[in-house]
Order: C-alpha cells, then sequence, then structure tokens
C-alpha cells in the first residue's frame, strides 16, 4: 500500500501546483480552444495532468526501491519503456504541433521497448488461424503487440472528453489488473497497477467534478500505454489467464475507438482521424444530460460535464467486472465481448434515435 498512497499524495501535491501556478505556465500549457468541436470547457484549463501522474509513478517506484528491488525495478523500466508515449503526447499538450499518427508511432516504438526489456509479446491471440501464423512468424508476434498497445493507448485518449471520464476508467481498469495479479501472486504488476491508480486518484481529485485540469494527450497516452503493457505482462507471465482477459478488460475504449472508425467510415463517408462530436460520451452529454440541467451558465456546463462521466464508468465496469470474475474462461470472456459490442450499439442507436426536448 505505500506505492499507491505515495503515488496518490505526490500525485495530489504536483497536480495542486500545476494548477496553482496556471499563471506562469498557463500561456503554453492550458487548452484555450473553447471553440472546437470536442470542446466542452468555458475557460482556459491546464492540459497537463499527466505530468503529475508520470512524476507520482516515478516517486513512488524510486521509494519501492528501499522496500523491494526486484518489483520497483520492474516498474522502472516500465518507465523507461513509456516515455516516448508520454513524451510525444506530452508535447502534444504543449505545442499542439505533435499529429496522430506520430503520437501512435511514438507509442509503438514504446512498446517495441517494453518488449525488448520485459519480454511484454503477446505469445498467442487464441483466434484460430491467427496463432498458427504468430507460431510459424515470430516477428508476427511483435508487430500485433505494438499494433494492440498503440490501439489501446490512443482509445484511452479518444474516450478523454469529460472531467474523470478516461481517469477513473482506468482506475477501474487497473483495479481488475491488481486483482488478477494479486490471485496469481505476481507482485511486480501489482504494484505497477497500485501506482498508477494511486496516481490517478490524486489527479482526480481535482479534475472531478470542477474540471481544473485535464489529463491531456500525454497523460491519457501514458494511462493507455501502462495499462496496455501490464495486461500483456500478464498473458504472458501466465499462460493460464486468456488472452480475451486483457480485450474484455479495456473492451469499452476499444470498442468506442473500433466503432467510431465504423462510423465515421463506412457511415459518414470521412476520414478516421477527423474530428467530430459523435462518440457515445458526447450523446449522453448532449441528449441525456444536457436538457435535464439547467441554462448554458459556466457553472451548470461544468455540473452538466461532470454528470456525464458515471455513465460511462458504468458502462466500463460491465466489461471489467466479469474479465475480472471470468480471467481464465475464454469462451465466457468471447461471450460476454460479443454480449457488451451488442449492447453497446444498442444504447448508441436508442440514444440517437431517441426525442429529446431542444
Amino acid at each position: 500500500m505505500s506505492v499507491f498512497l505515495l503515488s496518490f499524495l505526490a500525485s495530489l501535491v504536483i497536480t495542486m501546483l500545476v494548477i496553482r501556478y496556471q499563471r506562469l505556465h498557463g500561456w503554453f500549457s492550458a487548452d484555450s480552444d473553447l471553440a472546437g468541436v470536442q470542446k466542452f470547457h468555458d475557460l482556459p484549463v491546464p492540459r497537463i495532468g499527466g505530468l503529475g501522474i508520470f512524476v507520482a509513478v516515478l516517486l513512488a517506484m524510486f521509494w519501492r526501491l528501499f522496500e523491494n528491488a526486484s518489483v520497483a525495478g520492474f516498474g522502472l523500466v516500465l518507465l523507461v519503456a513509456a516515455l516516448p508515449a508520454f513524451g510525444f503526447g506530452f508535447v502534444e499538450d504543449v505545442t499542439k504541433r505533435v499529429g496522430v499518427s506520430v503520437r501512435l508511432l511514438a507509442t509503438a516504438v514504446s512498446a517495441a521497448l517494453a518488449g525488448w526489456l520485459l519480454g511484454a509479446w503477446l505469445p498467442s491471440l487464441q483466434i484460430f488461424g491467427v496463432d498458427t501464423l504468430m507460431a510459424a512468424y515470430p516477428w508476427l508476434a511483435i508487430v500485433i503487440t505494438c499494433f494492440a498497445v498503440a490501439g489501446v493507448a490512443n482509445a484511452f485518449n479518444i474516450i478523454d472528453g469529460y472531467n474523470g471520464l478516461s481517469a477513473m476508467v482506468g482506475v477501474i481498469i487497473l483495479g481488475g489488473i491488481a486483482y488478477v495479479a494479486f490471485q496469481l501472486a505476481d507482485f511486480h504488476i501489482m504494484i505497477a497497477a497500485l501506482g498508477l491508480m494511486g496516481a490517478l486518484l490524486g489527479f482526480l481529485v481535482w479534475n472531478y467534478p470542477r474540471g481544473l485540469i485535464f489529463l491531456g494527450d500525454g497523460g491519457a497516452y501514458f494511462v493507455g500505454f501502462w495499462i496496455a503493457e501490464l495486461s500483456v505482462l500478464l498473458t504472458a507471465r501466465h499462460p493460464e489467464v486468456s488472452k480475451w482477459f486483457p480485450l474484455l478488460l479495456c473492451f469499452y475504449p476499444i470498442f468506442e475507438t473500433v466503432f467510431t472508425i465504423f462510423r465515421r467510415v463506412v457511415i459518414g463517408k470521412t476520414h478516421p482521424g477527423l474530428p467530430d462530436a459523435a462518440h457515445l460520451h458526447q450523446l449522453i452529454y448532449r441528449r441525456v444530460v444536457r436538457w435535464a440541467v439547467g441554462d448554458d451558465c459556466v457553472k451548470k456546463k461544468t455540473q452538466r460535464n461532470a454528470l456525464t462521466s458515471p455513465y460511462l464508468w458504468v458502462m466500463a465496469s460491465l466489461a471489467v467486472v466479469p474479465a475480472t470474475i471470468f480471467w481464465n474462461n475464454t469462451l465466457a470472456l468471447q461471450l460476454i465481448a460479443a454480449l457488451f459490442a451488442g449492447s453497446y450499439i444498442w444504447v448508441y442507436r436508442e440514444i440517437y434515435k431517441a426525442r429529446f426536448p431542444k
């Protein structure tokens, strides 16, 4: 628990200092684009919350060196591997000039580093035909792992649209990882999960519900990378863990990304990377929460922003809880994944078609 508490306190204090001294750095760190299609705040807000989270995990891992050098070393090596993913995202936060393709490539490089340093490669996918190819061509496992890790990291960035949404989803998923790691007595992964959980909760004190600071691309990519790598390592180090466990664990952000690409390319006939305001969390804000909470004053808009996130926390939990229960039962995980996908599409369709007050 020392890692959890230290990362929580460090994140709490560092994030508070970033907010307190916003006047010194806000000219480059604040999200001042208030008119963007995906913007739902009225005042410039620092978008470098990922800095406090990264530093908090780093400090917690250094502190762990005095208690267990092996566990701390594992976390520090993973932090080294995370540097490209976090670094390029953070540069985007302060310059607004790093494209999504560059950030994805940087995250793939981080995945390759983690694979090289920690052996974090997906051994198989438990999909007929694909596993045979991965066994015959080892380089394919490397490509699939890097693609999957980059995709999960980008998925966390996509759902980072409202106060507390992406960070709390990360906490929920990390709880599932920590529980399964505890069941397997893999304390390296469990401590790494608890370290990031504490840092995210310290950040959430300031991010939810008031939105005093944002996670930013650096934070979202770091959280997504950390979760993806711990999931890969669980399956790589423990063959009894179903390869569908990490998929269902992160199914909400993953399916949101896949559905968004399908919606934009197939239905909208547009570029998959073109921003829009039609994500599920945006539909819930516009068509479920917005009409129910007051006028358009800043206080009411902030309240609506915060009220949107719990809907998605529940949705994420509907995948994480059964994934944690059936972590070694592939068939059950596959059936639940199919049920979740169908439920997501049904909910999206019903909200989109429903008649609400203007």
